[in-house]
């Protein structure tokens, strides 16, 4: 024979603390569809597409997605004020519509990270020149590469701060000589300029062709900060010449 299923009799107050859960659930519900169902379907539809968009819409593209009947502008508008207050916010960027970080939030989004960049041969050439040879100008790194450089290639080696400017060449033009920086030794793991590969040793490792011409030498670089009595001293007007490290690098 079967055993008969244990049957539990529910005390009368559990019964009524269950009803009048129920009953709260179906009106908090009740006071939420209402508020889902009277925001206009043209509002949501271009909520929507602007969401779905990988990239910011112009209000053509917008329109042809839209009833005719519907006042694109207005719709925009409304939407607009209705993300005002939240964290995201619709934004008009030229004649184009789309979703952005709030600006008073956009600091917790921010992430930083080193990029690492290779260096061009110029760029490794350039910096191999005013290694060993600084103190040393433009016209003198282009003439001992025998090409003209371009000023996109000071630029990313001053932006890396590997070279900095020393001071001004007592010659007509009075050009700006430069030589390396703490960084460079840091990068590269040198104590001094002086632990640079010498003659034998760049031959050794073949970065120099073994045929070189005669009395070909590698110089010995200095690390006297100080500066020769070839060279005057930056002023303060070269340091609006893009000499200076950004704001946020220097230093209060």
């Amino acid at each position: 024979m079967a055993a008969l299923a244990e049957r539990r009799i529910i005390p009368h107050d559990e019964l009524k603390a269950r009803s009048e859960r129920k009953a709260e659930a179906s009106e908090a519900a009740e006071a939420i569809t209402p508020a889902v169902e009277a925001r206009p379907e043209h509002l949501r539809l271009l909520e929507a597409l602007l969401f779905a968009a990988s990239a910011p819409l112009d209000e053509k593209t917008l329109g042809a997605r839209l009833p005719q009947d519907v006042d694109l502008r207005q719709t925009l508008r409304a939407l607009q004020a209705e993300y005002g207050p939240r964290g995201v916010n619709l934004v008009k960027l030229g004649n184009k519509w789309a979703f952005r970080t709030a600006n008073d939030l956009s600091w917790l989004l921010t992430k930083e990270a080193v990029v690492p960049k290779k260096l061009s041969r110029a760029a490794i050439e350039t910096l191999a020149v005013i290694a060993y040879h600084q103190p040393v100008t433009r016209v003198e790194v282009e003439e001992i590469r025998g090409v003209v450089m371009s000023k996109g290639t000071f630029d990313v080696l001053m932006e890396t701060g590997w070279i900095r400017p020393r001071g001004r060449r007592k010659t007509p033009g009075r050009p700006i000589t430069y030589g390396t920086s703490e960084d460079f030794l840091s990068h590269f793991g040198l104590e001094a300029l002086g632990d640079l590969p010498g003659l034998e040793e760049l031959k050794g490792s073949g970065l120099l062709d073994g045929r070189l011409p005669p009395g070909f030498s590698v110089p010995a670089p200095s690390d006297d900060p100080a500066l020769r009595d070839d060279e005057d001293p930056l002023e303060p007007g070269d340091l609006d010449l893009g000499l200076a490290p950004p704001p946020e690098r220097v230093e209060e």
